[in-house]
């Protein structure tokens, strides 16, 4: 599978997750098949930070779409628009800006590299960005096991991620039927196309927005 595939399939599970958490917040096989989403997010970051040909446009277009997210976010999850909760560009672009920090050959002290890694987990706590520390750390897993055997890597991954939903809530554990899906990347992006890949960005908004016009009874 290439990107384009496995952007489409966190896009799918995503949505279903989000249906369920905001429609169905009883029925728990739609939060099930959305923990798939996020390591697919994870995973994709990873790649798009190694092969990207503009890492600032690549930052910026995450935290343009973070802000542009917020509203339609607070107000599907929480009917009103507050700071208690922030959406998952914020969690993206904080993982991003830890990898930038880490692999900046420009920064010379190891004390700034590996304090960057902490103080992210802090930030994404103190922000209580969309997955929290646990974003952070799933993020980082796919970088630093990114030099290792395909096998390796994954099951290094999985160990990381148990150890880091210990404590969540049971569902979270879920979240390791995604490594299957990411394992049969071919590591080929797939047909670029600018208005696709915009797309991509521009539903997550757009269908929390639905949804919340939906549960108001705006709509139908």
């Amino acid at each position: 599978m290439n990107a384009l595939v496995l952007k489409f399939i966190a896009l799918s599970t995503m949505i279903i997750d989000h249906y369920g958490a905001i429609f169905q917040s009883n029925v728990d096989i739609y939060r099930i098949i959305g923990r798939v989403s996020f390591p697919i997010y994870c995973f994709l970051l990873v790649e798009g930070y190694f092969h990207t040909s503009n890492l600032k446009k690549y930052a910026l277009r995450l935290l343009v779409f973070a802000f542009i997210s917020e509203i339609p976010f607070d107000l599907a999850f929480f009917n009103e628009i507050g700071f208690a909760h922030q959406n998952i560009f914020f969690t993206l672009f904080l993982g991003l800006m830890t990898i930038y920090i880490i692999d900046n050959k420009n920064i010379s002290s190891q004390f700034i590299k590996f304090a960057a890694i902490p103080a992210s987990c802090i930030l994404a706590i103190i922000l209580a960005v969309d997955y929290n520390a646990i974003g952070i750390i799933y993020i980082l897993s796919f970088y630093y096991t990114k030099k290792y055997t395909k096998l390796i890597r994954f099951s290094l991954i999985g160990i990381t991620m148990a150890a880091a939903n210990y404590g969540s809530y049971i569902l979270q554990q879920f979240s390791l039927l995604a490594l299957p899906v990411v394992y049969c990347s071919n590591g080929k992006p797939g047909p670029k196309n600018k208005f696709l890949q915009i797309s991509f960005y521009a539903a997550y908004p757009l269908h929390l927005l639905l949804f919340y016009l939906i549960k108001s009874r705006f709509l139908f």
